[in-house]
């Protein structure tokens, strides 16, 4: 089993957490290997919720009940980021990298955590502490 501390981006939350999503069997057996609790920051849970609701409406719920199990923990608070979130998104403007990405790299930088359960292609592009690979688990 892959140690604790993750990082968890929005798309495989949702596969996680939506039965019908395609990806939901790869996602829950990717997460089955790993040791909670996956990290990750408030601007993925809004779009995890925000996507969630186009699902179902009380589906943005069922996150917060996962939440609320200690099978996720929101390490990033943007208020602490401010000047490293935003040299983050300038930098990967031409991608262009959404405030949950920034906050992702930035959560890789502050734990030293390469590892990464993301469905998102531009985690082969960034970098985290100048030049590090992420180690994209799905």
């Amino acid at each position: 089993m892959t140690r604790a501390g993750v990082l968890l981006d929005a798309g495989p939350l949702v596969a996680l957490l939506d039965r019908t999503d395609a990806q939901h069997p790869r996602v829950k057996a990717v997460a089955a290997e790993c040791a909670p609790p996956f990290r990750t920051c408030e601007a993925v849970l809004a779009e995890a919720a925000h996507l969630l609701s186009k699902v179902d409406a009380a589906a943005p719920a069922s996150l917060l009940a996962l939440g609320r199990t200690g099978a996720i923990e929101v390490v990033l608070r943007v208020e602490e980021h401010w000047d490293a979130l935003e040299r983050t998104i300038l930098k990967y403007r031409d991608v262009p990298a959404s405030l949950a990405d920034a906050c992702l790299i930035r959560c890789a930088e502050v734990y030293q955590e390469p590892r990464i359960l993301t469905f998102d292609a531009d985690f082969t592009i960034y970098r985290w502490s100048r030049n590090r690979r992420f180690e994209i688990l799905s």
